[in-house]
């Protein structure tokens, strides 16, 4: 399995991501400031594209910590960030409110879709899932790479 397959297979494990139609349908009539949460995204992204993989991992919710160390993110993160190479550009395609995202407990989620370009992947799809803390803050919950 090579390690773009590894990555996807694991966080999808972690149930982070849902699909386009789905989200579409559970946020239909929401409307909320998804600012916060794309502030929150941006920051958390700043960390991985400077490769501080372990502040990424203690920036993130405490959701994503309880299902994976912070030792096994970095043997996921790093090789897959080893092969893109460095950020070139990343605009957001999509931002999208939910309270509901297949296999993830109930809560308040903004699943954020980049298009990006890396030095080794011109095309690449990433996928930033905030969700509300207990505190009220945006933490990362989840985090998808792919050649797009």
């Amino acid at each position: 399995m090579g390690t773009h397959q590894r990555i996807a297979a694991s966080l999808l494990a972690l149930g982070i991501l849902g699909t386009a139609a789905f989200l579409r349908a559970t946020a239909a009539d929401q409307e909320i400031d998804t600012g916060p949460a794309m502030e929150a995204a941006d920051a958390w992204l700043a960390h991985v594209d400077a490769g501080r993989y372990g502040q990424s991992w203690q920036d993130a919710s405490q959701g994503f910590r309880d299902a994976v160390t912070r030792e096994k993110w970095d043997q996921m993160v790093s090789p897959v960030r080893a092969q893109t190479g460095n950020l070139i550009a990343r605009k957001v395609r999509s931002a999208t409110y939910t309270r509901q995202l297949p296999n993830a407990p109930a809560g308040e989620y903004v699943v954020i879709i980049y298009d990006t370009r890396f030095e080794r992947v011109p095309h690449a799809v990433e996928t930033v899932t905030p969700m509300r803390e207990s505190d009220g803050t945006w933490k990362v919950s989840g985090y998808y790479v792919k050649p797009g």
